[in-house]
């Protein structure tokens, strides 16, 4: 499987920022260190283009970030100061969403194709973005870490080029992707899936196709009975040529804004129970890495790890001995 990464381009934030942005590079380490991934497996993206950005995000918001006019509430909105750095990044984790989407799909190749691909045995159906999942940035504005919403873009570019007609959306971040539920409200082709705390961020919470809700400190058998429940059903009757999965690492028990009591152990059991959901479907799988706040920073790396684990566990690499 590919990975795609942007850790390279490092956005600089106020010291003490809680924000984690050493963990996709310490991620990226690991993955190569522990042989999960090969190093040839590991690729920088191009950045999403302004014409790519401007299909879900307003001309205008888009031109604020692009020029840096930004407001002061719009970049405490984000929780990020501009800077060229922002910008580039930001365009960089959608251009990876981008590239993995098109490495699972076949870029833009017919629907045809695309189902003829579905329909083939296990393998070469799952790739990365080793950092994504910025659900909460709607079309005018961002919020909560997210500048441009990658996965939405990302799903409008296969749906604009023809390489799938009906895609769903997993949201197992531990915060609702509010941004996404509302871009793709009145969107039929797309199904967005959202499982996450019902006291947490953000406070108003948009309508999802289907929302499942959890109360403060449930753990891996109450979050993962309901997601074995009504994945495959939600997969079985929406049909999508190909799903975006966010593997939050956020629903862990020691983050420090989840709320909820996920063991790393459990939120291992939720990415087998994602990727043998898809994998029994044929069902490409574009994974994005999301939230995860934890002060004990390795447990995070080792929570986007295992996903990554469990995702060439279904698709495996081709450099393997």
């Amino acid at each position: 499987m590919k990975a795609f990464y942007s850790d390279t381009f490092v956005l600089p934030l106020p010291e003490h920022h809680r924000f984690p942005m050493a963990k996709y590079r310490l991620l990226r380490e690991r993955l190569v260190t522990e042989g999960v991934l090969d190093a040839r497996e590991l690729h920088v993206p191009e950045p999403a283009t302004w014409d790519q950005l401007r299909l879900v995000h307003d001309e205008e918001y888009v031109a604020a970030v692009a020029d840096g006019t930004l407001t002061p509430e719009a970049q405490r909105r984000i929780g990020f100061p501009w800077s060229p750095m922002m910008v580039e990044r930001s365009r960089r984790s959608v251009g990876a969403t981008i590239a993995a989407a098109r490495e699972v799909t076949g870029g833009t190749r017919a629907v045809q194709a695309t189902a003829a691909l579905a329909a083939e045995p296990r393998g070469a159906k799952v790739a990365a973005n080793l950092a994504g999942g910025t659900h909460h940035a709607f079309r005018d504005r961002g919020e909560g870490y997210c500048v441009f919403n990658d996965v939405a873009v990302a799903a409008t570019v296969l749906l604009r080029d023809g390489a799938a007609t009906r895609i769903a959306i997993v949201d197992c971040d531990v915060h609702q992707g509010n941004g996404t539920a509302a871009i793709f409200r009145d969107e039929p082709s797309v199904f967005t899936l959202s499982l996450h705390g019902a006291k947490n961020f953000p406070f108003r919470k948009e309508i999802s196709d289907l929302d499942i809700v959890f109360d403060d400190g449930a753990g891996d058998d109450e979050y993962l009975a309901a997601l074995d429940a009504h994945l495959p059903a939600v997969l079985d009757a929406h049909n999508p040529g190909v799903v975006f999965y966010l593997a939050g690492a956020d629903p862990y028990q020691g983050d420090r804004l989840g709320r909820l009591k996920l063991t790393i152990g459990g939120l291992q059991r939720r990415d087998r129970i994602v990727f043998d959901a898809c994998g029994a479907r044929g069902l490409p799988v574009v994974v994005v890495m999301s939230g995860g706040y934890a002060r004990d920073i390795d447990a995070i790396v080792t929570i986007h790890t295992n996903t990554i684990r469990e995702a060439v566990r279904t698709c495996p690499s081709v450099f393997a001995s």
